[in-house]
């Protein structure tokens, strides 16, 4: 009868779990493909994150009371494997067999039982009792919180009734002189507590805590799909799915590309058929059917736990961004959505949408695409992504970018530059550039070529090195640099136009792709093979995005490129000259963050012979300078203050009487920042390129 009742029970719980895991299929199947290669990388990543918790080590003692649990639970798996075969087949112990092997998981898996219930129960009085901040926010509905206490309680019961089972077995068997199959550190010790009690009460209770503890399981397992706690499932799978491009690089539309390449050659243009026209879709999303089958799951298995939120400069600084918000949002409008659209099919409207109805432009436009959410979500879930989908369809089909990113997109096609300037202004930075009465000539790639000259670099001067009048100044320093290292390099000159990043990460995709494709076949035909940058926005684009397109170069940002020259003996410094200084560093996050360069700037200021103070959010965990995703070029978004404030007055809190940048929208927002706090007669804001050339 035990056998009757345990099979029945399996077979309804797995058919209420297939119930739940089948309509999830079925909504994924209506949505966007997701394509997943590099199987052997994403098993590495997924040991790496999902298995070994790396990412929610940042937060060394929560994350590893988090990493307990977790690992409790796949060692505790095995036990609940063993439970579901005896249960079938109406026997105990059924695993022991293993030996030796199951000794020492059962004697783990008791020792966890306890770890993980007494981890449980700090994170209920943590969430009940405490006011964690990042536990909280719009987003996080009454129902939401009462979702994690719940789930929390079952974890708790679930440990409390393994411990149970132990327990009882121990001390049944122990007075019934009966064998003991594995090994229970803990609940021998316990079992102690019920020497006197009668082996068929301890038969009983261990019954009892069986039965309790399976049937836990079933429902909690039938629970979490439609809960919050649904990431128990799709957590590890999710990190499998991870994207394995760097954080930086923006997925190229396909379908943009071959627009563009049908204009620029109509001869080559497909013809149109009926059928290819009803496959068109809309640029970008508007509503959750113009998502992939990830950005579904990506919801699903978002854990909420606000990490995203937390570290997001926008949220920070009291805008209404909130990435975590943006997961909430896409499992709800699919929740509300997807039954109608199965039904009906995809021409179903309801009148309302994704964007506007759930998530507003303002929160879009907020986003400096600093990527920390990315960085810091522990299953590697990826928000800038999604909310560039969705300024991708507000600029491409609605022309609703902000006022001030369209000059900007129009400035970038007509004159190859953010700002309104011509393409012959494009060199006058280079003017009169002196080292010690000489005045320096920058070579344009060009005039080396018509004398049958390849030089070994290209210096890919930017934009911002060409226009802003402050970053002219370390384009100059870093000249000086190229003509003490005798470095053979070119520059485009007039050639060079705006790599399209603002055009590409304020949602222009067909700005961007018009101006790579021409940039592409400029270096192309000039044969570039090795490239050189100061800007990280330029040295992203370049390193991680040109390749889709065909541009295919070994790019070196400024600090890279320095710091080996440094290395090898190059360069020698007077290590006078920042002796007495107390220097901070602002980590760019495009060259940070989205391209792991940390140490060459450090040590480039070490070599100075300064002492070097880094603020509490550095390196990974640095702080946006809040310019990045266009923001540089628009009005901020509402909020309690501007990012480059709060960033800002972190430098200061260090002390530092100068604070150094490896970018020129970093440096204008500290620059701004230091005018901001009435700080420019007590602190100076250095490009690593002009620290070297101080001392020469």
């Amino acid at each position: 009868m035990n056998q009757i009742i345990f099979i029945l029970t399996v077979v309804i719980a797995l058919a209420g779990l297939f119930y739940s895991f089948r309509r999830v299929f079925l909504y994924m199947k209506m949505l966007k493909p997701f394509y997943i290669k590099d199987y052997g990388q994403r098993i590495v990543v997924t040991l790496k994150v999902a298995i070994g918790q790396i990412k929610i080590f940042k937060r060394p003692i929560i994350g590893a009371m988090h990493a307990l649990v977790l690992w409790g639970f796949l060692i505790i798996l095995v036990g609940t494997i063993e439970m579901f075969v005896d249960g079938i087949l109406g026997i105990d112990k059924s695993l022991s067999f293993f030996g030796i092997f199951y000794d020492i998981i059962f004697a783990l898996g008791d020792i966890f039982a306890l770890i993980i219930a007494i981890m449980v129960t700090i994170f209920l009085f943590r969430r009940i009792f405490l006011n964690i901040k990042r536990f909280s926010g719009i987003e996080m509905t009454h129902k939401a919180h009462l979702d994690a206490i719940l789930a929390l309680f079952i974890i708790l019961s679930l440990m409390i009734s393994l411990l149970g089972i132990n327990v009882f077995y121990y001390a049944h068997n122990i007075s019934v002189g009966a064998e003991i199959h594995g090994v229970y550190p803990v609940s021998s010790i316990i079992a102690g507590l019920f020497a006197n009690t009668s082996a068929d009460t301890l038969h009983l209770l261990e019954r009892i805590n069986w039965w309790f503890h399976i049937e836990a399981i079933f429902i909690f397992m039938n629970i979490l799909p439609y809960s919050k706690h649904f990431h128990v499932f799709m957590s590890i799978p999710n990190v499998f799915l991870s994207r394995l491009t760097p954080l930086g690089k923006i997925d190229t539309m396909t379908s943009i590309t071959e627009e563009i390449k049908s204009m620029l050659a109509p001869e080559t243009a497909f013809e149109e058929n009926e059928e290819e026209l009803e496959d068109l879709q809309r640029f970008g999303v508007l509503d959750v059917e113009d998502t992939t089958w990830k950005n579904y799951f990506d919801s699903l298995a978002c854990t909420q736990c606000g990490r995203c939120s937390s570290v997001c400069p926008a949220n920070i600084t009291g805008k209404k961004l909130s990435p975590r918000k943006v997961m909430i949002d896409i499992r709800k409008r699919m929740k509300e959505k997807a039954p109608s659209l199965l039904k009906q099919g995809k021409t179903f409207s309801d009148e309302k949408s994704l964007i506007n109805d759930y998530i507003t432009t303002e929160e879009l436009w907020a986003c400096t695409t600093c990527n920390a959410c990315a960085e810091e979500c522990p299953i590697n879930i990826n928000h800038p992504s999604i909310i560039l989908e969705m300024r991708r369809y507000l600029v491409m089909e609605e022309s609703a970018a902000p006022s001030e990113l369209n000059v900007v997109f129009q400035n970038i096609e007509n004159n190859g530059a953010p700002w309104q300037v011509s393409f012959e202004d494009r060199m006058l930075w280079a003017d009169n550039i002196i080292l010690n009465d000489i005045k320096i000539e920058v070579p344009i790639l060009a005039d080396l070529q018509a004398e049958e000259k390849q030089p070994e670099y290209l210096f890919w001067v930017g934009s911002a090195g060409s226009i802003d009048d402050r970053y002219k100044k370390v384009m100059q320093e870093f000249i000086k640099i190229l003509y003490y290292l005798k470095t053979d390099y070119a520059v485009l000159g007039m050639e060079e136009s705006d790599s399209g990043d603002i055009a590409r990460r304020g949602g222009n995709e067909m700005s961007f792709q018009m101006q790579a494709l021409m940039n592409i076949e400029i270096l192309n035909n000039y044969k570039v093979k090795k490239i050189i940058t100061c800007d990280p926005h330029e040295y992203n684009t370049l390193k991680n995005e040109y390749p889709d397109l065909g541009g295919n170069y070994e790019v070196i940002h400024h600090s890279d490129f320095l710091n080996s020259a440094l290395l090898s003996g190059k360069i020698k410094l007077n290590k006078d000259t920042f002796a007495k200084n107390i220097i901070t560093y602002h980590d760019p996050c495009y060259l940070g963050r989205m391209n792991k360069i940390y140490s060459s700037p450090r040590n480039i200021i070490s070599k100075v012979n300064s002492k070097l103070i880094e603020m509490p959010r550095n390196k990974t965990n640095a702080l946006c300078c809040g310019a990045g995703g266009g923001q540089m070029f628009k009005e901020a978004e509402k909020g309690n203050k501007e990012v480059f404030i709060e960033r800002i007055e972190e430098v200061i809190k260090t002390g530092a009487n100068i604070v150094v940048t490896s970018c020129p929208f970093c440096m204008t927002m500290m620059t701004d920042g230091i005018k901001y706090k009435n700080k420019d007669d007590d602190m100076k804001n250095l490009d690593i390129a002009e620290l070297i050339s101080a001392s020469l």
